[in-house]
């Protein structure tokens, strides 16, 4: 329920019972004005006169009777509405009380830093060589080979460096590396596409 909104900031609060008397002792007045009664218990309130809810609100501190520490608590608490939070990248608090079967994540994205990746395939010997001649790491697909190997024939064919015989034997040893990459993935393609 909707509590009505008053007309002035210092106007009587609608929701004040009738005929009740201030609290403050000695005080004959209307309590017309609520105000907390403590911390712990904010729904919870005094009724009072203008004058003495005035005095009351100036000299109630929220924070009374906690400690240095306490304060520093409740305020970063409230940076985050008094919730829950942890660093960005996990999972959460529940993260270390759920089984990774009940999650069902087949791709690992939920786990965070507790999945594994898998290990990627060991480079067969006779491959380091033209791996290493045409820059690219194991494994690899038809189009990457492909890719690779324009790039590098542009740049080191000797029509483009005015015939230098040190580009040329270059190219010559990018041929060789190309042939037998290609060779190998052609011929098993579903290994050298496995991640």
């Amino acid at each position: 329920m909707r509590r009505p909104t008053r007309s002035r900031a210092y106007a009587p609060d609608p929701g004040a019972p009738p005929g009740r008397g201030c609290e403050h002792p000695g005080c004959e007045a209307a309590g017309e004005y609520r105000a907390p009664r403590s911390r712990l218990s904010l729904n919870e309130y005094y009724w009072f006169c203008l004058e003495h809810v005035r005095a009351y609100n100036a000299s109630w501190d929220f924070y009374k009777g906690m400690s240095a520490v306490q304060i520093e608590a409740a305020l970063r608490a409230d940076t985050s509405w008094q919730r829950p939070s942890w660093p960005l990248g996990r999972v959460g608090a529940l993260a270390d009380k759920v089984e990774a079967a009940v999650l069902r994540d087949p791709l690992g994205m939920l786990a965070g830093e507790r999945t594994r990746q898998r290990p990627r395939p060991e480079v067969p010997a006779e491959l380091r060589e033209p791996l290493a001649v045409l820059g690219l790491s194991w494994p690899i697909s038809m189009d990457e080979l492909k890719t690779r190997y324009k790039l590098l024939a542009k740049r080191h064919h000797p029509d483009a460096n005015n015939g230098d015989r040190g580009e040329e034997d270059k190219l010559k040893d990018i041929n060789l590396a190309y042939a037998t990459l290609r060779k190998r993935v052609a011929t098993e393609p579903t290994l050298a596409q496995a991640v």
